[in-house]
């Protein structure tokens, strides 16, 4: 897969769960990147981009900017990093995937996401900044990540949220399973099982003929990622992950986990499509309707797993804003940038949402160089 104009330069660590991209020429990607990026399409045609905000490039803006967080989000993250580049080819952009939970830490306590040694080179051929700019998260920090980061700095964390989201339900193609609930769910991942079922350990005691004695394996996202703090959350009401869960550093070797076990089943974020798997429908509780998610079911929270993707900024609001970090957060927002989610194949923000964020950044601009918004109808 190639775009014109920008390279994307892959590091990863030696264990190979971290993804590190430096923007920079001409964009090529390849491995489980390529998977990551090229197969998260969604089922259904994501809702319209709100036409309320056109924007304009500063073809002056020059510096660095460097994320980090989210695997989930890192198919979205490129895309805009590589956009934004093209309007803006004197900013250099680092994207780092390592997890969110970890980059939560990392963020609450001020410590760099980028590892020395770890961290992709730049265009000159030096080592990217140390210092990460956005935290990329694909869960709402707790109140406890929060208290941290306010003990350590002083002010809350800006949080923006940049786009729509939701975990699913996988198994393999040939799995007859036509529905689950969460209570259903958590009895299948939970040991504690919070939401009061009983342990199911087999297909056949969820009623699929053929399938009586065929244990159930489990597959999920490691520790360090807030996808699977997010689903350890709302399907498992807050209860422990089973240990027998096969846990994975990452959403796309999951899925390929998944694609070769016929009696797997995992939790991901939305928009794998591959021959060999499909998505499982969703009921808040029994006796309600198991839905699919998509543009609609997720953007009026119908399905039970969706969630919102945010951008966190270490910013403090007596200061003035870093110009290439607003001008940055300003395009996420605006049409172009929206328009750039969607092509990313996630959701896209309502109107409500990007009026918040936009009365947030357009505060910003008093105290910082200005970014630059055209026409708002």
């Amino acid at each position: 897969m190639r775009l014109r104009n920008d390279l994307v330069k892959i590091a990863m660590d030696r264990q190979g769960k971290s993804l590190c991209l430096v923007l920079a020429g001409t964009f090529a990607v390849s491995g489980m990147a390529t998977l990551a990026f090229a197969e998260r399409a969604s089922r259904e045609a994501p809702n319209s981009v709100v036409q309320s905000v056109e924007y304009a490039p500063n073809p002056e803006l020059e510096g660095r900017l460097a994320i980090a967080g989210s695997t989930t989000m890192r198919p979205l993250l490129l895309r805009l990093a590589v956009e934004f580049r093209q309007l803006h080819p004197r900013v250099s952009i680092a994207v780092e995937s390592a997890g969110s939970s970890e980059a939560i830490r990392e963020f609450s306590l001020g410590i760099s996401g980028q590892r020395r040694g770890d961290k992709a080179k730049g265009d000159s051929g030096h080592d990217g900044a140390a210092q990460v700019d956005i935290l990329a998260s694909s869960r709402e920090l707790t109140m406890d990540e929060r208290g941290r980061f306010v003990s350590r700095f002083g002010y809350e964390p800006l949080a923006i949220p940049i786009a729509l989201d939701a975990v699913a339900i996988y198994v393999h193609k040939t799995n007859p399973v036509q529905g689950l609930t969460l209570t259903q769910l958590d009895s299948i991942f939970s040991s504690t099982r919070n939401r009061g079922g009983q342990d199911i350990t087999t297909w056949g005691q969820l009623g699929l003929e053929g399938m009586t004695d065929k244990p159930i394996h489990l597959y999920g996202r490691d520790k360090r990622s807030g996808t699977h703090d997010f689903f350890q959350s709302v399907a498992l009401d807050g209860g422990q992950v089973k240990a027998s869960v096969d846990e994975e550093p990452g959403s796309a070797s999951e899925i390929l986990a998944i694609a070769r076990d016929p009696l797997a089943i995992g939790y991901a974020g939305v928009g794998f499509e591959i021959s060999e798997i499909r998505v499982v429908p969703l009921a808040a509780e029994s006796g309600k309707s198991a839905i699919l998610p998509n543009a609609d079911s997720v953007a009026d929270r119908s399905y039970p797993l969706s969630r919102t993707l945010y951008l966190y900024v270490n910013h403090d609001r007596k200061s003035k804003f870093d110009p290439v970090i607003l001008e940055f957060l300003t395009y996420v927002n605006s049409q172009a940038g929206q328009q750039a989610v969607v092509r990313a194949k996630a959701y896209p923000l309502p109107e409500g949402m990007i009026g918040k964020n936009l009365e947030v950044l357009n505060g910003a601009t008093r105290t910082a160089f200005s970014p630059r918004l055209g026409a708002i109808r």
